[in-house]
């Protein structure tokens, strides 16, 4: 375990536990004694108990994911070079996760409402991130950044939860959809 904190040592106890018992069979004493910390420890950082303990695991995470992601784009300048990067990256690493791909294919209705929970804060994050990235392009005469940045947004978590058609591990096609189906409104 990496936490520095006990807060992070929970969380990552319950990362371990729910890689070895799954969601379904998570308890907080098995949490607690991966993370070396009595019960009441767990209640004092996570007064709502296992269910706060999977939001938080599943917020940091998502966190971590996200924050690692606009890392590996950082170098690159362009909007369209960032988004093609960004959707490649994020297919790559959720598809290469062993323990979502666990969870998802065992407990999703475990695991789907604590991600679809978080979907808003994630929303408004990377709108945020991309709002910044659109200060920085010429756009289209009469386009709105904070509706470009909304739409963005929308794509890009729908296209890295399902890609649909688009072969995400191919540059030339995640380019193509990114010019025709992401900015094709937005830059001139």
């Amino acid at each position: 375990m990496t936490g520095s904190t006990v807060r992070d040592r929970i969380l990552d106890a319950v990362l371990v536990c729910v890689e070895r018992e799954g969601l379904n069979g998570l308890a907080l004493e098995h949490v607690a004694a991966t993370a070396a910390v009595g019960r009441a420890t767990i209640y004092r950082q996570f007064a709502g108990g296992r269910d706060e303990l999977i939001r938080e695991a599943v917020r940091r995470e998502l966190a971590t994911f996200w924050s690692g992601l606009a890392a590996a784009v950082s170098h690159l300048d362009g909007l369209e070079d960032r988004l093609v990067l960004g959707l490649m990256i994020a297919n790559e690493r959720i598809s290469h996760h062993r323990l979502l791909q666990k969870l998802l294919s065992s407990e999703p209705e475990e695991l789907l409402p604590t991600l679809f929970e978080s979907e808003s804060e994630v929303n408004v994050l990377l709108r945020r991130y991309l709002l910044e990235m659109l200060a920085r392009q010429p756009l289209r005469a009469g386009v709105d950044p904070d509706h470009a940045a909304d739409y963005l947004a929308r794509m890009l978590l729908l296209h890295i939860g399902s890609h649909g058609r688009w072969d995400l591990t191919d540059e030339a096609q995640v380019r193509r959809l990114v010019r025709t189906q992401f900015l094709a409104g937005i830059l001139p």
